[in-house]
């Protein structure tokens, strides 16, 4: 349990519950976290949060009222500890809830990036829960959500931290949670528990959640039709809302065109269908007057306001959709461990990590190609059917890559296309159909970096024990990995 130190990022938007949040962590027992951050993510404060007198050190910022997305990467960022966890402004952590972090944390290998607590719903005894009480309840079984979620900071980075196009507190967690896991890393569920208070009631609150809608459609844009299986969630209501809706909207147009029968037949469709969805609404509910007319009301508006967030989300997707890049990897050395003059396709053995990111790269829909030096065949080291074979199996291992541009000459034979000289670079983006300034040259030698710079790209250095320091001083982008070093190519782009 000794060594390990966290700090606590708490995005809020001024919620009266706040206090008890900052209080139950610092009332907690066991080992204080280093320094609670919380970001005050109101877009016009106008007065300072009421933060409680605290033993542990608070530190509160300002986001501008960007968003949790936003929010949680300045708190992050703000950190020097090794772990950093999140917890929402309206969560009660538990009586022992530092030292249980503690113990969830110390025991985790290095391979694991993340620890989910366990989130405690308490529900109305008596009666049955009402839909926000049961909407608040889904957080029990929900799978790495930031309510009480902690991240290692290396990690964090690694990844670039949360997406911020997710504008709300709905599907921003679940979105960093898969980009972990692609690029390899592990999420485990600790023993810590945190109690989250239900929702209080609301006419309309089922209905402004359909806002999640246009969220989706981003999920969707990110990772294809299988976003829900990917998250852990059901397949959700999408096809049947847009049918009510279709049926709702086709009802009024045929009656405004006098066609009586087609009119009939769309409204029975539509009652039929909100009628079903009403009744699965309001049979786990308390059934009480008011709860049967807040849920035959809102199921009612909630198909229509669905879809009309659907057609938003895909609409700003669309519109936000990122212009083509690509980024290009030296072969040995930085995609495979380097063996001189490699000739044996057995001998093939790729870094580690090289495949989650190259995963990752393909997910986002970014070019992937290989930009290698390989003199060996100038020399007569190796022949060219030995080194097809070689890079048939890094294609095997790490493929599919969208180009190969191999030079095998020599130093002295004068080439166009050997590293540091830029024509490599130029040939992979033509292949790719990529602009030449869209593209990162990733490489673990000077002429990497120096042939991405040559031909207009960014290159990004990824030292080994052969870099030499005076290729290191003159490079702006040097990572410590191939995940950090794709990271910080691909945010010089932006």
């Amino acid at each position: 349990m000794t060594g390990v130190r966290c700090t606590v990022v708490v995005p809020t938007g001024g919620r009266p519950s706040l206090g008890t949040t900052l209080t139950a962590v610092d009332a907690a027992e066991g080992a204080a976290p280093v320094e609670i951050v919380v970001v005050d993510d109101r877009g016009d404060p106008g007065s300072p949060l009421p933060i409680p007198e605290l033993t542990t050190s608070v530190r509160v910022v300002r986001s501008g009222g960007g968003g949790p997305a936003r929010a949680r990467n300045i708190g992050w960022r703000l950190a020097e500890t090794e772990w950093v966890a999140f917890l929402d402004d309206d969560v009660v952590p538990g009586h022992t809830w530092c030292g249980d972090l503690m113990d969830d944390l110390a025991s985790l290998g290095p391979e694991v990036a993340g620890s989910q607590g366990n989130i405690t719903v308490p529900l109305p005894g008596g009666r049955r829960p009402t839909d926000d009480e049961r909407s608040t309840y889904a957080l029990t079984e929900a799978r790495w959500i930031t309510a009480d979620m902690a991240y290692r900071r290396s990690a964090l980075a690694a990844v670039g931290g949360f997406d911020e196009r997710f504008p709300r507190a709905y599907r921003e967690d679940a979105d960093l949670a898969v980009r972990m896991q692609h690029l390899g890393y592990r999420l485990v569920r600790g023993h810590r528990r945190t109690t989250h208070p239900p929702h209080r009631p609301a006419f309309l609150a089922s209905v402004r959640r359909q806002a999640g809608n246009a969220d989706d459609a981003l999920l969707r844009a990110k990772y294809g039709p299988g976003w829900r299986e990917l998250i852990g969630e059901g397949p959700g209501r999408r096809r049947t809302h847009a049918a009510t809706t279709a049926a709702a909207v086709a009802a009024a147009v045929c009656g405004l065109a006098r066609r009586r029968r087609s009119a009939l037949a769309s409204l029975a469709a539509w009652t039929w269908l909100t009628g079903r969805f009403a009744v699965e609404r309001i049979r786990p509910g308390p059934r009480d007057p008011a709860e049967l007319v807040r849920m035959l009301a809102t199921s009612v508006l909630i198909p229509p306001v669905a879809c009309a967030h659907a057609v938003a989300g895909w609409c700003r997707v669309r519109r936000e959709r990122p212009r083509p890049a690509a980024v290009l990897f030296d072969r040995d050395d930085t995609l495979i461990e380097d063996g001189p003059y490699l000739s044996d396709p057995d001998g093939v053995r790729p870094v580690p990590g090289a495949g989650a990111v190259l995963d990752e790269l393909r997910r986002r829909g970014i070019a992937v190609g290989v930009v290698s030096n390989q003199s060996g065949v100038a020399r007569g080291l190796i022949s060219p059917d030995q080194l097809a074979a070689v890079n048939a199996t890094v294609e095997r291992l790490l493929g599919p890559f969208d180009t190969w541009q191999v030079c095998p000459h020599g130093e002295d034979d004068g080439c166009a296309c050997r590293k540091p000289r830029p024509e490599l670079v130029h040939r992979a983006a033509r292949a790719v159909g990529v602009p030449v300034h869209r593209c990162v040259v990733v490489g673990d030698t000077g002429a990497d970096v120096d042939a991405g710079r040559a031909a207009g790209a960014v290159g990004a250095l990824v030292p080994t024990a052969r870099t030499r320091e005076a290729e290191r001083a003159r490079t702006p982008l040097v990572a410590g990995d191939l995940a950090s070093a794709v990271r910080l190519g691909l945010e010089a782009l932006a």
